[in-house]
């Protein structure tokens, strides 16, 4: 444990040492942002039809399904024991961040603390989801928070800025919003069919978007813009 602390150390020590050095010689540096991180040997697991936004992080032992997608800004971060699945045609919109206890913590109801996100489910812009599940088509709006614990069974919907409590659980049909969670309406059919129509029409945005993302990123085109401009930039 000792070695690796040390290699880390002064592996950022050379790291930030170069860069001050190159600084102080004139040379603007440039950092290319990596979406996706492989933390203590956890890789994240993507498929080919997965759009991670270039300003996202995806960080350690998160399983992303087929055709989801996580936005830009968002952070989805698994950076102990404890995992975290984003389900089929998911999506974890803007600035949202999802995460897990830390690496020691337990729940009071015996189950891992690992972080659950089903099939067909749209977390909003902002929305942070800590150690909680939420079942397979699931609406949660902006500015939404979930704590560790709580269930969110299928086909709910979560009014903008909802806070659901540690250990509650939001039973499937129905409507909750405010803070705490409180029960508002039975969805009507037409709602519940809106949660997985939500669903895709985000998947073929994302879509839309990946195409537009070479597989080796495209920060090059920054790095030349930069170049023409006579800037003497470097890539680090």
């Amino acid at each position: 444990m000792a070695g690796k602390a040390l290699k880390a150390t002064m592996g950022r020590a050379l790291r930030e040492s170069g860069a001050a050095l190159k600084e102080a010689g004139g040379v603007e540096i440039f950092t290319r942002h990596r979406p996706m991180v492989t933390f203590k040997g956890a890789k994240p697991f993507v498929t080919n039809d997965t759009f991670i936004a270039p300003t996202a992080s995806v960080i350690g032992n998160v399983t992303n399904w087929d055709e989801s997608s996580v936005w830009y800004k968002a952070v989805v971060r698994a950076d102990n024991s404890h995992g975290i699945t984003i389900g089929f045609s998911s999506n974890i919109q803007d600035g949202a961040v999802v995460t897990t206890l830390d690496e020691n913590a337990e729940l009071e109801t015996g189950f891992p603390p690992t972080t659950h996100v089903g099939h067909y489910v749209s977390v909003g812009a902002g929305s942070v989801l800590i150690s909680c599940r939420i079942d397979d088509l699931v609406e949660i709006g902006d500015k939404c928070t979930v704590l560790e614990g709580a269930i969110v069974e299928s086909n709910v919907m979560l009014e903008p800025g909802t806070v659901v409590p540690a250990y509650a659980r939001i039973p499937s049909g129905q409507k909750w919003g405010g803070n705490p969670a409180t029960y508002i309406a039975d969805l009507t059919a037409d709602e519940q069919g809106h949660i997985k129509s939500k669903a895709e029409a985000i998947h073929e945005t994302a879509i839309e978007h990946l195409t537009e993302f070479l597989p080796y990123g495209n920060t090059y085109l920054h790095l030349e813009d930069m170049e023409k401009k006579g800037v003497d930039a470097k890539q680090g």
